[in-house]
């Protein structure tokens, strides 16, 4: 089969009605290298990069409340900054570039997917492309 690894999408595929940040950019614990009182931060397998993590809110209005939060990683060699909040609203939009989705079968026995992106940036106005879209499409 030709399609082997991350899978490239764009936000809109994944996030077409948009996603909110609901918690604080972190760094991800690589379990089998920490040990008692020394903490490890993981590297992507493909890349080398540091991965860092946000929980968004998916706005789709059709989702279960289970299912609207989700954990994104982030791929940077320094810590990720959210975009600035936006006046008038409770939480932070933010859009994700360089997007790539990882299929897996999680503990309950369901398909899950892995989402790493490579930049997180304010919502770009209504109607501009981004390079990904173009290419994408």
């Amino acid at each position: 089969m030709a399609l082997q690894g991350p899978i490239p999408v764009t936000f809109d595929m994944v996030f077409p009605h948009g996603c909110y940040i609901v918690g604080d950019v972190e760094p991800v614990k690589d379990f089998d290298a920490s040990t008692n009182g020394r903490f490890v931060q993981t590297r992507d397998k493909q890349s080398g990069e540091l991965v860092w993590q946000v929980s968004v809110m998916d706005a789709d209005p059709t989702l279960k409340a289970a299912q609207k939060t989700v954990s994104v990683k982030l791929l940077s060699p320094t810590q990720p900054v959210p975009p600035a909040p936006m006046a008038g609203l409770p939480f932070t939009p933010v859009e994700f570039d360089q997007m790539t989705a990882t299929p897996y079968v999680n503990q309950a026995g369901r398909l899950a997917y892995s989402i790493k992106v490579r930049e997180m940036h304010a919502p770009r106005p209504a109607g501009r492309a981004t390079t990904a879209t173009k290419d994408a499409a």
